[in-house]
């Protein structure tokens, strides 16, 4: 079979290019251990999941109220694509007009179906998953759904493939604005790729804006072993510090965490077995800004000013959990923040900031302290190393 995927030309902006799926092929290039994984993944969320109430940990419900903009859109989903969302977050962001999105794991397809109301009508949107019947629905209702929005073209795709292996898939090189993922990274038997091809695929200013579990310890391997477990998002959950390793290993240099929230596993038997481990929903961050983003917070006497553009946001941006630029009023920022919110105009925040200053004159490191990865219910001091330092 053939699909239409997305590319981008410098000068007309998207287009398109047929190329041949390698989702028709449901083996994983590397063979059998990554075949057992996406078996196990595939079986779970296409026939043993029929709806939320079959989960047996907090894992896949979201995280904290999602944007008002953001709920009015779930609203409009078709009835059969919310009824099979697994994900454990909102990684929704706005103002994305015009641009083009992946989703990593789409399952059901719900956040792609919002993501297409966002984007509107010259954006586009496509989502990859390896589960047939979950690509089934995700499919059903797109052509209708994009009608009743009013578009002329259906901006919406689905495709099935590995998201590590996104190059497979026909994906190109600096195709994406914006990749979302909802809970499904930790599922992969090879994060370390699944990231390597987000960076890849991502154009120069673009991010890999996601939510997903982690741990606050490197889990035994009894745990990473159990079917259940992993099914339901826990036993692929990394420790928070080495996912941060692996993200600034592949380019993300200064990954800042959005939002938390404690993942509660209720079932007592499964609650035996991973023990005194704690479990997070986390929303990140992670900018392509190649050059831009130093190991530190670094002071070049910058400061930054939102210009409340962002729908929805009209008098604050949350950039990440440390972060808010109210509409108007000049912030200091350290380098790093410079850059993600548009210093160089690189960054696809840069229409709605403006930025002062540059980097011709170093004034030492920027005065900030590491920030702490914690959940509001627990002590600070015993809650893993979190996000971007400042």
């Amino acid at each position: 079979s053939h699909v239409w995927l997305l590319r981008r030309h410098s000068s007309t902006g998207f287009g398109r290019v047929r190329m041949s799926c390698c989702g028709s092929k449901d083996k994983a290039p590397n063979g059998n251990q990554e075949d057992a994984t996406y078996d196990l993944v595939k079986n779970y969320y296409g026939k043993v999941l029929q709806s939320t109430k079959d989960l047996k940990t907090s894992a896949c419900t979201a995280a904290g109220r999602p944007h008002e903009r953001v709920l009015q859109l779930i609203r409009k989903v078709p009835k059969e694509v919310n009824e099979k969302f697994y994900g454990c977050g909102a990684p929704l962001p706005l103002g994305i007009d015009g641009l083009s999105v992946l989703d990593l794991g789409s399952g059901s397809g719900r956040d792609c179906y919002v993501c297409a109301a966002l984007v509107g009508e010259n954006g586009k949107v496509v989502g990859i998953d390896i589960t047939d019947e979950q690509l089934e629905v995700a499919k059903r209702h797109a052509d209708g759904y994009c009608r009743d929005l009013g578009y002329k073209f259906t901006n919406l795709e689905f495709v099935k493939g590995h998201m590590e292996y996104l190059d497979r898939a026909g994906i190109a090189d600096e195709s994406i604005d914006i990749i979302i993922s909802n809970c499904v990274i930790n599922l992969s038997p090879d994060k370390p790729r699944v990231l390597t091809e987000a960076y890849r695929v991502l154009t120069k200013g673009g991010e890999l804006y996601f939510s997903d579990v982690y741990s606050d310890r490197r889990l035994p391997r009894h745990v990473q072993d159990h079917e259940l477990l992993w099914g339901e998002c826990i036993a692929g959950a990394l420790y928070v510090g080495d996912f941060l390793d692996i993200a600034k290993s592949v380019g993300f240099a200064d990954p800042r965490m959005l939002s938390i929230s404690e993942v509660k596993v209720t079932d007592p038997a499964l609650k035996d077995i991973v023990g005194e481990a704690k479990f997070y929903s986390i929303t990140y961050r992670l900018f392509k800004l190649p050059s831009l983003l130093e190991t530190r917070c670094e002071d070049y006497g910058q400061f930054a000013v939102y210009k409340g553009t962002i729908q929805g946001y009209p008098h604050a941006y949350q950039l990440d959990d440390h972060h808010r630029f109210v509409t108007n009023k000049p912030m200091l920022v350290c380098g790093n923040t410079a850059a993600m919110v548009g210093d160089k105009g690189i960054s696809w925040l840069a229409k709605h900031f403006e930025v002062v200053g540059d980097r011709s004159v170093h004034y030492g490191a920027f005065d900030c302290k590491d920030k702490a990865f914690t959940d509001p219910t627990t002590d600070a001091a015993a809650a893993p190393p979190g996000g971007g330092c400042c």
